[in-house]
């Protein structure tokens, strides 16, 4: 490895999580069940789709990216994520009746925030949330496709908590001390996750994981990881490190760009089945069940 990317966070990560080991347990075990409940909904697993924004129509097809992966979703009933966009993009996102939660971005026009929040709801999102993770650039306050950010405040996403009557999340949580700030202010999920290692030497997701889920033992906060999920493995060590479940990334992008829904579709099902088979390698009946005692690290 080159020096110049020792300070890369999404190095450091993949080399923790590849780390990380896994202990086999047989005998008496039995095909498993990746079925799992979150916000209320039960979805066939615990893998999710990442928050992207700004996807394009790949290979002259006729559906945006966006749009192709939110169908692959509902098919395969499994809970969807965008990012940033318009309303009339998320619109089309909706209207695949995939079972989406929509990310908003700190916008500093905090009108255009809750005017999206809104959005959301009027046309049946599953929930929504801020990507905190994306306020600050190297000159102050981000710029993103034009659109200044702000600082976000405790009391402002509060605010955001009590707009609509949706589970709120919050993504881009990476310590005990936000986790805990986000459990007070009633958010119902957070992402842990260092936004594709926007800031260098960003601790793992991984790593932070046992802390932040032994931190809200007592809270009615779910927690999803992301950030490098590639594989079955990767979902697997996340739920045994704390997570409830895990978002894929870029790791989705080949399957899309190439095949559309069904790309997407073969790469999240070749993910579940590899949890599945892992699940089943250790002793694993259902997803709840999923522990850190076959871990080595």
């Amino acid at each position: 490895m080159e020096y110049s990317r020792l300070y890369d966070s999404n190095v450091i990560n993949r080399k923790y999580m590849d780390s990380i080991l896994i202990e086999e347990r047989i005998i008496g075990s039995a095909v498993a069940d990746t079925r799992t409940e979150f916000l209320g909904e039960t979805f066939s697993s615990p893998v999710m789709t990442p928050a992207f924004s700004h996807l394009k129509n790949y290979n002259g097809r006729e559906q945006n990216g966006l749009v192709e992966y939110s169908i692959a979703a509902k098919n395969l009933n499994i809970m969807n994520f965008c990012g940033m966009m318009e309303n009339d993009m998320f619109k089309k996102i909706a209207d695949t009746g995939a079972k989406t939660v929509r990310i908003v971005k700190p916008y500093a026009d905090n009108g255009k925030v809750r005017d999206q929040m809104c959005f959301a709801e009027s046309v049946g999102a599953l929930g929504v949330g801020m990507d905190i993770d994306h306020i600050f650039g190297e000159n102050g306050t981000d710029v993103c496709v034009g659109e200044e950010m702000a600082v976000q405040t405790a009391d402002m996403l509060a605010g955001y908590v009590k707009l609509t009557k949706l589970p709120f999340i919050v993504k881009g949580v990476l310590s005990v001390r936000d986790a805990l700030i986000c459990a007070e202010i009633g958010a119902k999920a957070i992402i842990v996750s260092h936004h594709h290692g926007r800031m260098n030497y960003a601790v793992p997701p991984m790593m932070i994981l046992p802390k932040i889920k032994e931190a809200l033992k007592d809270k009615d906060v779910r927690i999803i990881v992301d950030c490098g999920i590639e594989s079955g493995a990767d979902v697997y060590k996340a739920i045994a490190l704390g997570a409830d479940a895990a978002a894929v990334g870029r790791s989705m992008m080949p399957g899309l760009e190439k095949e559309g829904i069904t790309g997407v579709e073969k790469f999240i099902t070749h993910v579940n089945n590899e949890l599945r088979f892992i699940m089943s390698n250790t002793g694993v009946a259902k997803i709840s069940d999923i522990n850190d005692s076959v871990l080595w690290k």
